[in-house]
């Protein structure tokens, strides 16, 4: 059975799982390229959903398409162009990112504005439940109708408040009955798109948009759902507030949140420009390096990057090529179970790592192990 963190419950949990086990990872905001910490982030779903497939689970992992929000608009707006063309750039040279890393296809990977009537439908719903109000021309959920707001990441109301100011929940708009209160419907500027509502022409909020598509694509409670750690707050716990708010029961059984990858000192940010594209990255290394490179962190811890992750992961590269493959035989069972243990253990692919090396040196076939963490020899 997988042990897994679940970031909710703040310990390592046994995974309680039925045959088909739906997964959301919170995907790109598609204004500039793929950089690693996104990488990180869809290479852990990818290891997961490798191994609940091995243990002959079907995966139906969607990952969602942030196409309409503040910081596309803004990005569109300074290139002059439709926001939508900027989307659809960026999300191509995304797909052929992941695809050369050898992701696992995602079951669905649907865009945030085509649940704009799913969106309606929540945000109506959150109102007539007494969970939301109207003020400003905006729609608020106010938070203190919600007894378990705060149940995801476990802060406190002033850590809460400094990290909404970070990333965009402006807890000092007056329109706010609660500093904390955030928008599921907001009025559109002149220069941005909008749809017609019941409380005037707008577009959605942040938040609205995964629950929205988690639910429409996977029903009312997923089994797993994650992204990178910064999101925790305020994007994954107010996902949690309105959507339970709305349906009355578990949004979400096990949180999976990945550490941040750094350079320079800080965490890798479009804002800060410190960022590694995998793009640039693939033109000077094979695929199979750059994802070894990542794997050889373990998810759940921040991490910094460095050029002689890839030197590492290119020599062990060649290592496990020198290796005898022998597909099938009990020496290659042998070693991937020994992958699977690691796997297992919360998802301790550097442990994996090892296991293949010590099988590699040992002149013992690597290829089946490697092939279970998506490394093809």
């Amino acid at each position: 059975m997988i042990r897994l963190y679940d970031s909710s419950q703040r310990a390592v949990v046994p995974l309680e799982l039925g045959p088909v086990v739906s997964l959301y990872s919170c995907g790109i905001t598609p204004y500039d390229a793929a950089h690693l910490g996104h990488a990180e982030v869809y290479l852990t779903f990818d290891v997961l959903q490798r191994r609940l497939r091995d243990l002959g689970h079907e995966t139906r992992c969607v990952r969602n398409v942030t196409d309409v929000d503040d910081d596309i608009l803004r990005k569109a707006r300074e290139l002059g162009v439709h926001y939508l063309d900027l989307a659809a750039e960026e999300i191509a040279r995304f797909d052929a990112d992941m695809t050369a890393l050898g992701l696992v296809p995602a079951w669905s990977e649907p865009r945030a504005t085509s649940a704009i009537p799913d969106i309606l439908t929540l945000v109506g719903e959150a109102l007539e439940s007494g969970h939301a109000y109207q003020s400003g021309g905006a729609v608020y959920f106010d938070v203190t109708t919600f007894e378990r707001f705060g149940s995801v990441s476990h802060a406190d109301e002033a850590t809460m408040l400094v990290l909404a100011a970070e990333h965009g929940g402006s807890p000092g708009d007056p329109n706010k009955r609660h500093p904390l209160d955030f928008v599921l419907w907001q009025p559109s500027l002149p220069d941005e798109p909008a749809w017609e509502s019941r409380w005037g022409p707008g577009r959605p909020g942040w938040h609205i948009e995964c629950s929205a598509l988690a639910m429409r694509e996977l029903g009312q409670t997923v089994d797993i759902h994650g992204g990178g750690r910064d999101l925790i707050f305020p994007h994954h716990e107010c996902e949690t507030a309105q959507s339970e708010a709305v349906t009355g029961v578990r949004f979400v059984r096990y949180w999976l949140h990945v550490g941040l990858v750094g350079l320079g000192g800080a965490k890798m940010s479009k804002s800060l420009g410190n960022l590694v594209f995998v793009s640039d990255l693939l033109k000077s290394w094979e695929p199979p390096v750059v994802r070894l490179a990542l794997l050889g962190h373990h998810y759940r811890h921040d991490w910094e990057w460095s050029n002689e992750d890839l030197v590492r992961a290119a020599a062990r590269l060649e290592r496990w090529r020198g290796a005898p493959d022998r597909p099938g035989s009990e020496a290659a069972a042998g070693v991937v179970d020994r992958v699977r243990q690691h796997v297992d253990s919360d998802l301790d692919t550097p442990g994996a790592l090892g296991a293949l090396d010590e099988a590699a040196s040992a002149g013992l076939p690597v290829g089946e192990g490697a092939r279970l963490l998506g490394v093809e020899l």
